[in-house]
C-alpha cells in the first residue's frame, strides 16, 4: 500500500512539473503583455482552486487570524511580483536562460534563512552556493566588448533573479502557516493578485483570438491550479529527497520545448553554467555533502592504494 501510494506521488510530481515547464509556451503564444497575463493567471486560477478547496470542504471559519491573514497575503504579493517579473524576463532572454536564472532560488532562500531565520548555512551549503554563482556567471556570458549590445538579454536575466529572489520570500513567509491547508493558502494568493493587478490590465490589448484565451485559460487552469492541486498532493505522499530530484523535470521540460518550438540554441559555455546551476540546486535540496580533496586526503588515498597492493 505505501509503495502504491508512492508510486502515485511519484506520478502526480512528475505530471505537475511536466505540465509547469510548458508555461513559458503558454505565456509568450497568448501574446499578452505579462500583467495580463498574470492578471488572467490569477483570476481563472482563483475559479479552479476555489471549486477544489469547496468541493474538500477546506474552507472553514477561524481558518486566519489577522496575523497569519496578513502573512498569506504578503506571500501572495511576492508570488504575484514573482510570475510577473519571471514572464516579462521570457520576452527579454529566453525560456532557456530565464529558467535556468530563476533556478538560483534556493540559494536566495538560503541567504534569508540565515538574515531572517537565524538558520546558519552548513560549509556544504556555502560551497555549492559558491558552485551555483559560477554557473550563473556562465550563463550570463557578460564581456566588456559586448555587454553594450547585450542590455535587453542581461535586463531579462536580472528579472529572472529577481523572480527567484520573490520565490524564496515566499517560501520563507509559508513557513510561518505550515498549520494553513496550502491549497487555501494559494486561493488567497491568486485572489489578492487578481485585485492588486486589476488597475495593471490593458484592457484595450486583450485577445481577439479564441486561442489566445484558450492560453490565458489553460496557464490559470492548468499551470495554476491543477498543477497546485498535483503538487501537494505529491508531497504528503513522498519524502523530501523524492520531491526535490522530481523538481528538476520542469527546468529541463522548459528548456527542450524553448529549443524544439523557439529553436533556441544555446553556447556551450551557457550549456555548462546551466549544468553548475542544476547540479548545485539539487545538492541543496538532497543535502550533499561538498568536500574538496586536500594534500592530505590524496596522501593517505596513495598510501592506502601502496598498502593494498603489497598485500596483494
Amino acid at each position: 500500500m505505501k509503495i502504491a501510494n508512492q508510486n502515485a506521488g511519484v506520478a502526480q510530481m512528475a505530471m505537475a512539473m511536466t505540465i509547469s515547464g510548458t508555461v513559458g509556451i503558454f505565456v509568450l503564444e497568448s501574446g499578452q503583455s505579462a500583467w495580463n497575463v498574470v492578471f488572467f493567471r490569477c483570476v481563472f486560477g482563483a475559479l479552479g482552486l476555489l471549486a477544489y478547496c469547496l468541493a474538500r470542504g477546506l474552507l472553514r471559519p477561524g481558518i486566519f487570524t489577522r496575523t497569519t491573514l496578513a502573512w498569506a497575503m504578503a506571500a501572495g504579493v511576492a508570488i504575484v511580483l514573482n510570475w510577473v517579473l519571471l514572464f516579462s524576463a521570457y520576452r527579454w532572454a529566453s525560456i532557456s536562460l530565464s529558467t535556468a536564472v530563476y533556478n538560483f532560488q534556493p540559494f536566495f532562500l538560503i541567504a534569508l534563512g540565515a538574515v531572517f531565520l537565524g538558520e546558519r548555512p552548513t560549509l556544504a551549503k556555502l560551497g555549492w552556493s559558491v558552485l551555483a554563482f559560477g554557473g550563473l556567471i556562465l550563463v550570463l556570458r557578460i564581456e566588456p566588448a559586448e555587454l553594450a549590445q547585450a542590455g535587453g538579454y542581461i535586463h531579462g536575466l536580472t528579472l529572472a533573479l529577481g523572480a527567484g529572489a520573490l520565490y524564496a520570500v515566499t517560501s520563507i513567509i509559508v513557513k510561518r502557516l505550515k498549520h494553513i491547508a496550502p491549497h487555501v493558502l494559494a486561493l488567497v494568493q491568486v485572489s489578492l493578485g487578481a485585485v492588486l493587478l486589476l488597475p495593471m490590465v490593458d484592457l484595450h490589448a486583450l485577445p481577439s483570438a479564441p486561442v489566445q484565451w484558450g492560453y490565458l485559460a489553460a496557464i490559470g487552469l492548468l499551470h495554476t491550479s491543477l498543477t497546485y492541486i498535483l503538487l501537494y498532493s505529491a508531497i504528503q505522499k513522498l519524502p523530501t529527497t523524492s520531491t526535490a530530484a522530481l523538481a528538476f523535470i520542469y527546468p529541463a521540460v522548459a528548456i527542450l520545448l524553448d529549443y524544439l518550438v523557439y529553436g533556441q540554441q544555446l553556447a556551450w559555455s551557457q550549456i555548462a553554467g546551466i549544468s553548475l546551476i542544476f547540479l548545485a540546486a539539487a545538492a541543496v535540496s538532497l543535502n550533499w555533502r561538498f568536500r574538496l580533496v586536500g594534500p592530505h586526503d590524496m596522501l593517505a588515498r596513495w598510501a592506502g592504494k601502496q598498502k593494498r597492493q603489497s598485500e596483494a
